[in-house]
């Protein structure tokens, strides 16, 4: 049996990312910088499909899922630099947060503060193994939507009539079940693509 070309056997503490791009010619340098521009471009585009709720400021978006699964692909250090790529070329005037909004303020505006702290946090767990398996890969959607809810639903309730109670619910309880089929779906795809890897090498 030969190892294929393409990527080196993965380190129990590397990310799909390492491998995947392991062997691509061009810099470490650049090709994180290429990776990060990508995964800060798919958030961006993610958070166009959203979702207006009447009963809520907060539109329902595939935004938190963008941001979810491609920091646990990247690790902590990449994908928490996207994070802060996507939100501050938001503030400058990008219009690539949900429904074309772009500038600091807003009701939704902590949710996006909110992202580069999830990414941090899932690429940190993500690192440590947990995207190999599903229970893992639950876990960690589920640490990374408590701190995008952390920051998202404190800033919700300073910038409307809600108190912070209205804020948890209008902010975050009406989004679990949708949370949770994301949660469900990246602890089938993660996995899954961590398999292919594997099964790469074992050919």
């Amino acid at each position: 049996m030969t190892t294929p070309s393409w990527a080196p056997l993965p380190a129990r503490r590397a990310v799909l990312a390492d491998v995947l791009t392991a062997r691509l010619g061009a810099s470490p340098l650049a090709r994180d910088a290429a990776l990060v521009a990508a995964a800060a471009g798919l958030t961006g585009l993610a958070a166009q499909v959203a979702i207006p709720l009447p009963f809520t400021p907060v539109p329902l978006t595939m935004q938190t899922f963008a941001v979810l699964v491609t920091a646990a692909a990247l690790g902590w250090a990449r994908g928490l630099a996207s994070m802060a790529l996507y939100a501050l070329l938001g503030m400058a005037g990008v219009p690539w947060f949900a429904e074309g909004a772009s500038g600091v303020g807003g009701p939704t505006f902590g949710y996006v503060v909110g992202f580069v702290l999830a990414a941090g946090v899932v690429g940190a767990v993500a690192r440590r193994g947990a995207t190999r398996t599903a229970a893992g890969t639950a876990l960690a959607m589920v640490a990374g939507t408590l701190a995008v809810y952390a920051v998202g639903v404190p800033w919700l309730a300073a910038t409307t009539p809600l108190d912070l109670a209205g804020a948890a619910y209008d902010g975050a309880v009406v989004f679990l079940a949708g949370d949770a089929v994301k949660a469900l779906a990246a602890a089938g795809l993660l996995p899954a693509a961590w398999a292919l890897v594997e099964r790469a090498h074992r050919r």
